[in-house]
């Protein structure tokens, strides 16, 4: 008999341990949720431990891939229901702007763990900084926090600002191939138009050409590119990147609108080595 009550007792709580569970905002999952990324910095306040990661631990002049964690002071928990907005700021020395930016998404497959991206289009200096402030809502409650951050240069050009000929600015970011190959490989890029030092929208039915080459090797191109579209409004530019052999390329563009004009951007030709629109990729 007293065996059968204790199977009982702890079948009970195994129960009530569950429903509880399941009801909580908030988790002490393990740590290796974050497994295959790194910590770039803490921001807090008196409730909570906001957590930011990479896969580098850094974030960097261009695009960045940026997963947050939220914990609480008190319990040492992870929470699992939160909605969170962010806003960078980069202050200059007469004037403040934002820059290019995703929504906030519970990352897929994880329970602690939300995801989104930010283009930095310039990094810090010595007398300009960049800060993230994020709001976010757990149980109802609004909260906030903020800090500066460290953005520093890319070694090779990885996004440009640019105006057209009717004066519109916009934003074009290198996103993949992340890790480049001898080979065609997908390419994506961010393109957006600055609305104001604040908003940034991403630009649809756009096109954007590419013809990579290598300087060094005697301006020599590639064959097999596929220009860069949209799938789908207010995604990424999405083509195919041909690159033959390793060493220092540049992808030079041409940015054309939904009715093929071009808006900004040069052909290559034998007396026009380069475009004025172009990222560059070393590996």
């Amino acid at each position: 008999m007293k065996t059968l009550k204790y199977i009982t007792l702890f079948l009970l709580a195994i129960t009530y341990i569950s429903c509880s569970s399941d009801d909580d905002s908030s988790t002490s999952i393990p740590a290796d949720e974050t497994l295959g990324l790194q910590k770039i910095q803490e921001l807090t306040n008196d409730n909570h431990v906001v957590e930011l990661y990479s896969k580098k631990g850094t974030l960097i002049q261009g695009y960045n891939a940026v997963t947050i964690r939220i914990k609480d002071k008190k319990s040492s928990a992870y929470i699992t229901d939160a909605k969170i907005d962010w806003t960078p700021i980069m202050h200059m020395t007469s004037m403040q702007h934002s820059c290019p930016k995703s929504a906030v998404t519970k990352t897929a497959d994880k329970k602690t763990l939300y995801s989104g991206d930010i283009i930095f289009q310039m990094a810090q200096n010595d007398k300009e900084f960049w800060e993230l402030k994020i709001n976010y809502t757990i149980n109802n409650v609004v909260y906030t926090v903020a800090d500066t951050i460290a953005v520093t240069a890319s070694p090779k050009r990885t996004v440009i600002s640019f105006k057209d000929n009717s004066g519109n600015k916009y934003l074009l970011a290198y996103i993949a191939p992340e890790n480049p190959k001898v080979a065609v490989n997908d390419a994506s890029v961010g393109l957006y138009k600055m609305e104001d030092m604040m908003t940034f929208t991403a630009v649809n039915n756009f096109k954007i050409k590419i013809d990579p080459r290598m300087p060094s090797m005697g301006n020599h191109g590639s064959p097999n590119n596929t220009d860069l579209v949209q799938s789908q409004a207010g995604g990424f530019y999405k083509g195919k990147l041909s690159l033959t052999m390793t060493g220092y390329w540049k992808i030079n563009m041409q940015l054309l609108n939904a009715s093929d004009e071009v808006l900004k951007g040069e052909p290559v030709t034998t007396e026009n080595p380069s475009s004025s629109l172009y990222f560059e990729i070393e590996f």
